[in-house]
């Protein structure tokens, strides 16, 4: 739990930098900058994994691959549900980050990678539209960072908390193949 927590405020502390770039240089949407936000995002998101996992690299180089898959499928269903995209987009990636940890610590089936990465969609999902507002009442040109830092945070945990609740042998033995 404490792992998941951390990871949450880091990634917290990214998405929140990632909200003041994109206000404070005025970057307009296009959907380069948003492949490469989704990538660096899960970058990071990639790296908690792999952490854990005891496999940081492989993740670090996963975790790119892993965002731009999510931030594709937002930019292939945008044109049929606009905004409303991030939602399927955001929970595509909980559930492959969750065959990405199975794939690194190889410690359960892959189904129940599989459950845990959908039930870290649903509930990370519906964290994630709770919190979708930020960019909606908030000014473009000067976000309320100490908000987006909280419900990004928010935003994060119950994610990482499916996806960290695997069974106490692979956190215990350091996760990882050797």
């Amino acid at each position: 739990m404490v792992f998941a927590v951390v990871a949450s405020i880091l990634l917290g502390g990214v998405m929140t930098l990632g909200d003041w770039a994109w206000a404070a240089l005025e970057i307009r949407h296009r959907v380069v900058y948003g492949l490469a936000h989704g990538a660096l995002m899960c970058l990071c998101l990639g790296l908690a994994v792999g952490v854990r996992a005891g496999t940081p690299a492989a993740a670090a180089l996963a975790g790119p691959v892993i965002g731009i898959i999510a931030a594709a499928s937002f930019y292939a269903l945008a044109p049929m549900l606009r905004w409303s995209a991030m939602f399927p987009a955001w929970m595509l990636l909980w559930i492959l980050f969750g065959l990405l940890q199975q794939r690194l610590t190889q410690t359960e089936a892959m189904t129940t990678a599989l459950l845990r990465g959908v039930v870290a969609a649903l509930v990370s999902g519906a964290v994630f539209y709770a919190i979708s507002g930020i960019w909606i009442n908030d000014s473009h040109s000067s976000p309320n960072l100490l908000r987006h830092f909280g419900a990004w945070t928010v935003a994060f945990l119950p994610g990482f908390v499916a996806l960290f609740s695997s069974s106490r042998r692979s956190a215990s033995r350091g996760g990882g193949r050797r």
